[in-house]
């Protein structure tokens, strides 16, 4: 007989609950098997499955990848080994299926064809967990995509029986008892992205409760807590929830803000409780959601009880080594503020940090949330993942929920809510589309950005006239990094750190970031000056260091600094308050900080670049000065367009004359007079259709230019010093600064 030993590994996303082992082609042509076959798969449990194909990049790999209730049908975890034969299945003549203990079920009329359907060719051994998906006809609806394990209580005949049109399925409503394995759980299936995080979890936490002899021959101490820590929604209690299930292991949960007592003493009671139970029923895992409410730093709280809480947990953990196989997991989003003494190895050995998922983690985080859709095929995953930066797990569960109901209200108009059942040709015809999804995308919006979220108007290159030599400055430097990173690889340099957009008011510099982010596609974090500085102190400061911090969670990032000079004043000319003076060092050492912090670009805005502190203008912080001026002829025609794109212009009204004779004229003063155009036409004839040449002569009167000679020459001055003083030889940076002043 024909077999083989193979490594389990996790099943693919799509793969959960449908009963499915992949083997790579070797396996499958050794044990003379096609796709479709039924295989045994022993481990201290046996079950059967069926065989499909692995994808590429599991051949020759020695594994079969199999999902969370197949694993616990053959009793086995991750890591470890099974036996796979060829499995000769009869067809079954009788199937009954029951819910375990903890599930009390009704089933709906048609539930039993519905669970039929569900698991028609699908091999079944007896005592062996069936999940079938929850849907719209039961009553018992768990979360979509989610599971319900029943269990095969008795097969006709025994052994590997396979489900087919004329297999008689029973639904008994009562819970069975005496089965320890009942699926259901949250099963590494179920966590998208996060498999490094998982396998450092399972080192700390598996090996030493399967195999402790390891740690002994090793002469070590198997480790005693791990510290999840990382922005919310990342899945921190998801993947805690999940190894407890995995092992097997008892599970004890601690909500840090219910044992917190106001009677004294019974906060710590309560503590020494659970983990004596722990201890009783090891081997066992205790799980501490947010820690920082419990163990807070002791310095900086006022109550007397969390102090001796943080103590109690302290002794706890370190009375662990007597107390066997206990393993603390805590996760905490605000992992600075617990206290210190905890962080230490032998309490918390180690600290895992859970990020916000990269492109691939959201693909299969999009698949496991989709698993139980119907999809059109427009809809590509892979695109949607690369459109969704910035986005942890809870965000793009949010959604797909969202892109659901989106789908669901088309179909709203056809159902008849008064009547009981709907009818299942139009379930059957739900499906949900692309443009659900793109509707569902303006929606939801990464959680992290929420505080700091700008609505983004939506402004193309297009909607930006003239000003064609600082448009290509600012598409290299921010463009070019975040799009295509590479050919800054391949010259061997780093792309610029920072943008300085200087000019006159009106010219556009405001509009052009908006441009960026954008055409960009990235986040954009908008910071107006004023707003960041406050009256306490420090506030200002922390203010800057969150923003940096956000920025760095949802990368890519723009980060735009509008009014640079307010936040930024020249330090040496600070008279009063050093408010301002703390705000620039914070700026330059964020700024400097910028190595590590990978696609987050800041663009900072200003009309007075003179009053910005120099030390904020070299390179490596703001590298890049763009100056944008006035526009010229050709410029202010195209901005004239844009602005007149809506409006109906009479035959005699040339654009072209309009643009010769407004020199001096800014892209805000083309846009009043555009404006006040249109209002004249009104003026003159209520019911006025058009706007004729001599109303735009009538508003050029009416509307001054901004660009005046003092100011003219003060921008080429400015100019010509950021060019670094290069036209006269001799002539030091420094110098032209203080002369220029």
């Amino acid at each position: 007989m024909n077999e083989v030993q193979l490594e389990v590994a996790k099943a693919y996303p799509n793969d959960s609950g449908r009963g499915i082992a992949r083997l790579d082609p070797d396996t499958l042509l050794h044990l003379k098997l096609s796709p479709g076959d039924i295989i045994e798969i022993e481990g201290a449990d046996s079950t059967a499955a069926k065989v499909w194909r692995a994808d590429r990049q599991d051949w020759n790999t020695d594994t079969v990848r199999i999902d969370g209730f197949t694993r616990q049908n053959a009793d086995v975890g991750i890591g470890e080994r099974v036996e796979i034969r060829k499995a000769e299945a009869t067809k079954a003549d009788s199937l009954v299926l029951a819910p375990p203990e903890e599930a009390s079920v009704q089933f709906g009329s048609d539930a039993a064809g519905m669970v039929k359907r569900q698991i028609l060719k699908r091999p079944v051994v007896e005592r062996d967990i069936v999940p079938v998906m929850s849907s719209t006809n039961h009553p018992f609806m768990r979360s979509p995509g989610q599971a319900i394990p029943l269990i095969a209580v008795e097969t006709e005949p025994e052994g590997v029986v396979l489900v087919t049109e004329d297999t008689d399925v029973e639904l008994r409503e009562e819970p069975i008892s005496g089965f320890e394995k009942t699926g259901g759980g949250i099963t590494y299936e179920d966590i998208g992205g996060l498999s490094g995080e998982i396998q450092r979890v399972r080192e700390m936490v598996e090996l030493p409760m399967k195999h402790p002899q390891i740690f002994k021959k090793l002469g070590i101490e198997p480790p005693q807590g791990v510290l999840l820590h990382g922005p919310p929604g990342t899945g921190k209690t998801l993947l805690a929830k999940a190894v407890a299930n995995e092992t097997s292991a008892s599970f004890f949960s601690i909500a840090g803000p219910e044992i917190i007592s106001k009677y004294y003493g019974e906060s710590e009671q309560q503590l020494r409780e659970i983990f004596e139970d722990a201890t009783e029923e090891s081997p066992s895992i205790i799980f501490i959601d947010e820690l920082d409410s419990i163990a807070p730093k002791r310095e900086d709280v006022t109550g007397e009880v969390e102090r001796r809480v943080v103590a109690q947990l302290l002794t706890m953990m370190d009375g662990l080594e007597s107390r066997g196989q206990v393993i603390v997991i805590a996760a905490t989003n605000r992992v600075d503020s617990v206290d210190p003494a905890l962080r230490r190895p032998g309490r918390f050995d180690r600290e895992i940090e859970i990020g916000v998922p990269d492109e691939t983690g959201r693909e299969e985080i999009l698949q496991i949330h989709t698993r139980g859709m119907p999809l059109s095929d427009d809809v590509d995953l892979g695109h949607l993942a690369d459109e969704t930066h910035g986005f942890v797990g809870a965000d793009i569960e949010s959604l797909t929920k969202e892109a659901a109901m989106k789908a669901l209200r088309r179909y709203l108009p056809e159902i008849d809510l008064d009547e009981e059942d709907i009818p299942p040709s139009l379930i059957d015809r739900m499906i949900v589309k692309r443009d659900d999804f793109r509707g569902a995308l303006n929606e939801v919006e990464p959680s992290a950005m929420r505080e700091v979220l700008v609505e983004l108007p939506k402004v193309s290159w297009d909607d930006v006239g003239g000003l064609d030599e600082a448009k290509r400055d600012i598409k290299e430097s921010v463009e070019w990094p975040m799009r295509d990173p590479q050919r800054f690889v391949r010259m061997g340099i780093e792309p610029p750190k920072g943008i300085l957009l200087y000019g006159p008011p009106g010219t556009g510099k405001t509009l052009m970031a908006k441009a960026v982010a954008n055409e960009t596609n990235a986040n954009f974090i908008s910071v107006r000056g004023p707003q960041l500085l406050s009256k306490w102190v420090g506030e200002s400061e922390k203010a800057i260091r969150q923003t940096f911090r956000k920025a760095r969670q949802v990368a890519p990032t723009v980060i735009f600094f509008d009014e640079l000079d307010s936040l930024a004043p020249n330090r040496s000319q600070e008279m009063g308050s050093n408010v301002s003076e703390r705000v620039v060092n914070q700026l330059l050492t964020e700024l400097d900080g910028l190595e590590e912090m990978e696609h987050v670009m800041v663009i900072g805005a200003t009309n007075r670049p003179d009053m910005i502190d120099p030390a904020l203008i070299r390179s490596g912080r703001f590298d890049r000065l763009v100056m944008v001026g006035q526009p010229d002829q050709e410029g202010r025609e195209q901005i004239l367009r844009i602005h007149t794109g809506d409006t109906p212009l009479a035959a005699d009204v040339s654009l072209r004359e309009i643009a010769e004779r407004s020199d001096g004229y800014v892209g805000s003063d083309l846009e009043t007079i555009a404006r006040e155009a249109a209002i004249e036409a009104l003026r003159d004839d209520d019911e006025a259709e058009e706007v004729e040449m001599k109303h735009f002569r009538g508003a050029m009167e009416t509307v001054r230019p901004t660009i005046t000679e003092e100011l003219l020459e003060y921008y080429d001055g400015v100019e010509e010093e950021f060019r670094g003083g290069s036209a006269e030889p001799g002539r030091g940076r420094r110098g032209s600064r203080i002369g220029f002043q």
